[in-house]
């Protein structure tokens, strides 16, 4: 086929609700990760919280959507795409008004009433609600308004808007910090969610359902959750692989942090955090084929130890040294090789888990097992907050070595290397060898 048959097939081969839904969620990811790359700081030195409770928090923004995503499929199934949709916007965009608002003087009294702890906790967990609407409803506009000749290219077009809106969220939150105070990040936030809203009311329509089964009801939603944890071997697995995010998630929640105390106060820590994404995109078909004969189970584990080890970078690059300038930013070497290898860690592991899950799943159940592959991220982030404050106060605020910091995190992900490697040496094999 030439390009221009290619091109022709791309631009009869989608209808207009996949391009509305795959364009809202370059915005969706611009927002979730313009408030994800200040968030740590916002908490931790606007709000005046202890690090302890900022990094905690942080980790709760980030971990929540990803256990409501079970049920946020289901949900969206039976209000159908538009409404869901449309919901999930309005909901993001009053959530990240509110996170930016809650050193507000109009939320003095609200203030007063409750502890700021748990507001913050409330309201951080808004978002999660919007999001795990989004992803089943884009993902499914995906499939449903996509020709069967140009489905993949579709979910290559999905991924592609993804990255895209990751790698300009941080940029989005750098040049907010730069001219206004960084609340404004959150209100920037809450603007682009809040014209997705629009966008779908006024040009989204809903697509078509033909051979499309009728949605699974909360019961069995709940019935498959039982059914899974029941299955204590795949239950195994993704308490194990939970330590690879617990590292992974360290880039938005110690790392700000770190660089800003401990590195360089003038640092642009939003723009720095743009390395992961910019590699992922750069490089994810390079490892891919790089890694497509090694076992799914090997290529896990070989990520998770990458990841791990590219923190040694913040450890051996003196705090002092390697800074360079984009623009008038000023970045740290050390952070950006850090994580230029925990990216490169990503895209070798995560394909290839989805494949491992794939297989671990009982035939007939492939559907339901996926859904719970999200599982180790969301307790990952979870217990990334907590470890990362243990770790700030420990290492930085009593014991004033904060380099120490990274060895605690590095030693996580050889842990986990060293589990994964364990149970793979004592499970039954389900693949076969490369």
């Amino acid at each position: 086929m030439s390009f221009a048959q290619r091109l022709s097939e791309i631009r009869t081969g989608f209808e207009r609700p996949f391009w509305v839904a795959n364009i809202s969620e370059i915005f969706e990811r611009l927002s979730y990760y313009a408030a994800f790359a200040s968030l740590a700081r916002y908490l931790h030195e606007g709000l005046e919280l202890p690090v302890a409770s900022a990094t905690t928090l942080a980790g709760l923004f980030g971990g929540a959507v990803w256990f409501l995503a079970i049920f946020g499929g289901t949900v969206a199934d039976r209000m159908g795409f538009r409404r869901a949709l449309s919901l999930a916007y309005f909901i993001l965009s009053v959530a990240y008004f509110l996170m930016g608002s809650l050193g507000a003087h109009w939320m003095a009294g609200v203030r007063h009433a409750v502890p700021i702890v748990p507001l913050a906790a409330i309201v951080l967990l808004l978002p999660a609600f919007g999001i795990a609407l989004v992803k089943p409803c884009v993902v499914g506009t995906t499939a449903r308004a996509s020709k069967e000749n140009v489905r993949s290219i579709g979910y290559s077009i999905y991924y592609t808007m993804v990255n895209i809106g990751s790698t300009a969220g941080p940029y989005v939150a750098s040049t907010v910090r730069k001219h206004m105070a960084v609340n404004n990040v959150f209100i920037v936030a809450a603007i682009s969610v809040l014209v997705m809203f629009f966008g779908v009311l006024v040009f989204f329509k809903e697509p078509r359902r033909e051979n499309v089964q009728q949605a699974a009801s909360m019961a069995e939603v709940a019935h498959n959750f039982k059914m899974v944890i029941a299955n204590w071997r795949f239950m195994l697995f993704l308490v194990i692989f939970s330590g690879y995010w617990i590292v992974f998630w360290q880039q938005y929640i110690i790392l700000p942090i770190y660089i800003h105390d401990y590195v360089s106060a003038t640092s642009d820590t939003e723009l720095t955090l743009m390395a992961d994404p910019l590699t992922v995109i750069s490089l994810t078909m390079v490892f891919s084929l790089l890694t497509q004969k090694i076992r799914a189970l090997t290529a896990v584990i070989l990520g998770t130890l990458i990841s791990s080890l590219g923190w040694i970078a913040v450890i051996l690059i003196p705090a002092g040294a390697l800074f360079f300038h984009v623009g008038s930013s000023e970045i740290w070497g050390g952070a950006v090789i850090a994580l230029i290898v925990l990216a490169i860690g990503e895209i070798t592991q995560q394909p290839r888990y989805y494949e491992y899950i794939s297989r671990l799943a009982p035939a007939g159940q492939q559907g339901t097992y996926m859904g719970f592959a999200f599982l180790p991220i969301g307790i990952g982030s979870l217990a990334a907050g907590p470890i990362a404050g243990y770790l700030l106060k420990h290492f930085g605020e009593e014991t004033h070595r904060p380099a120490l910091i990274w060895v605690g995190v590095v030693a996580i992900g050889l842990l986990t290397t060293a589990l994964l490697w364990i149970y793979d040496r004592l499970t039954p094999k389900t693949e076969p060898a490369p």
